[in-house]
């Protein structure tokens, strides 16, 4: 087996582990999950909800049970039997607990919906009760959440940012993060907002209130919900419905489905892009792109520029930029400010952020939530490295409902014009992957199937050498099986 230089087998393979948690088991793993059990309030009061209702359970049956295992008239046998079932029920109490979480959860909701909406009021009446808070609402089917990290990274050269965390995007993530987190100093709100369900983004844009609207994308994610691509454009455009008739919207106008949103718009707006810049407020020209990151130069319609390195990598995050530059300008900030700001972007964790284990191996983990563009990025990305042999690591995209199939399929075609090594997890799921690969005429021989980490691991022990790039693209929920 392969010695990889500086580390040996066991190393990487712990390596491996410790960084992707076992992210592409398909399997229900019982061992160490990405984000363990955290015993909050509301999940005390269903676990006790829960015991509360064994208890009565229980205790009715032995009421019962008793009666007949005491009754002078009962034989030895008829008491063994009954003991027998005795044993027998509390079996299956023990194996029916998921249906008496379910019961006990149904049981207590009227409760919880009555303390969230406490927290959901008291975080909006905190927001109503600052005039001087500036609050910028970001939306996307990707991309929201970097954007939010580069509008704060950038912002945060003049104002005094509050950003959401990771991905908190919900109505209680953000009532979460105004009641604890919001503090009398801070200038700037970013609320990212996230939907699988047309009215999402209404109920979290009335709760944070945003003066500034920032839409980054508009693509297949969540299909399962939404159905249909026009119920995904209705439901980030409840953004731009919930500013102000003062408020400024912010579109990525390169995005065919977001340009239709643009122009049916009157309120105040921000048009920004790469391509046809004579309709654009915002741009960037003469893109230099490498596995380092990328320079480029920002224009505006008024003819000003300025030349900007990021070590954030691939095109699609020139466009996060722009939309953090868009907002910069809106709220003042000079070129100087806006360059300084770019950068000190640092790349986010799992989306196309470069590790190097020390190996003589690079990572490339891009391993958040793949889609259609943000696969394709990724692979742009990965071409441009001229050393080693190129390595993808992926269980293929899900939640993208009747396109789901033919979004592999293209994405296997790709993978082939790019990689020289396939991994794929999970062979019925990466089925259409497999055939789009064939349709490459791909070399057979370069791909694996595998089932999970472990499986994957050992083919990255097998071929990996020194100056390889290893991609992970997309993750899975540990709770995901074929």
């Amino acid at each position: 087996m392969l010695q990889l230089e500086g580390y040996n087998s066991l190393q990487f393979q712990k390596w491996i582990y410790n960084n992707r948690k076992k992210a592409f088991s398909l399997k229900i793993d019982k061992g160490e999950v990405k984000k363990p059990l955290v015993f909050t309030n509301r999940a005390k009061r269903l676990y006790g909800t829960n015991l509360g209702i064994n208890i009565i359970l229980i205790t009715l049956f032995v009421l019962k049970m008793r009666n007949f295992v005491t009754n002078p008239s009962a034989s030895i046998y008829f008491t063994v039997f009954a003991l027998l079932v005795y044993i027998v029920i509390l079996g299956l109490l023990y194996f029916l607990q998921a249906f008496f979480m379910l019961i006990a959860n149904n049981s207590i909701l009227p409760v919880e919906n009555r303390i969230n909406l406490g927290f959901y009021k008291q975080a909006q009446e905190k927001i109503k009760s600052r005039p001087d808070l500036t609050v910028v609402g970001i939306t996307g089917s990707f991309g929201k959440t970097s954007t939010k990290f580069i509008v704060g990274t950038i912002l945060g050269e003049k104002y005094k940012v509050l950003n959401t965390p990771e991905s908190y995007n919900t109505p209680m993530g953000l009532s979460k993060v105004i009641n604890n987190d919001l503090a009398d100093d801070h200038e700037i709100f970013i609320a990212e907002l996230g939907a699988r369900n047309i009215g999402d983004i209404k109920e979290v844009g009335k709760l944070v209130m945003p003066k500034i609207g920032v839409i980054t994308s508009i693509g297949p994610t969540h299909l399962e919900t939404f159905k249909n691509m026009d119920n995904i454009m209705k439901t980030k455009y409840e953004l731009v419905e919930e500013l102000p008739t003062d408020g400024i919207a912010i579109f990525n106008y390169d995005n065919e489905y977001i340009r239709k949103l643009a122009d049916k718009t009157f309120k105040e707006k921000i048009l920004y892009g790469l391509e046809e810049v004579e309709n654009l407020d915002l741009y960037a020209e003469d893109i230099e792109v490498s596995e380092f990151g990328s320079t480029f130069t920002i224009k505006d319609k008024e003819g000003n520029s300025i030349r900007c390195t990021t070590k954030l990598l691939g095109k699609h995050n020139i466009y996060n930029i722009l939309a953090g530059v868009a907002v910069a300008k809106i709220l003042g900030l000079s070129l100087e400010e806006i360059k300084r700001g770019i950068e000190k972007i640092e790349p986010i964790p799992h989306r196309l952020n470069i590790i190097n284990p020390g190996t003589g191996i690079i990572i490339i983990d891009d391993a958040f939530n793949s889609n259609p563009i943000g696969a394709k990025a990724a692979l742009e990305v990965l071409s441009q490295f001229k050393e080693g042999r190129k390595i993808i690591v992926t269980p293929g995209m899900v939640e993208l409902g009747a396109m789901e199939e033919e979004a592999n399929r293209e994405l296997g075609e790709n993978i082939g014009k790019v990689c020289d090594y396939v991994i794929l997890v999970g062979e019925k799921r990466t089925r259409p992957i497999y055939e789009g690969l064939m349709e490459v005429n791909y070399n057979e021989d370069n791909i694996f199937i595998v089932n999970n980490l472990d499986e994957a691991t050992a083919c990255i022990q097998k071929i990996a050498r020194p100056k390889d790039v290893i991609l992970f693209e997309n993750d899975l929920p540990d709770n995901y099986n074929e």
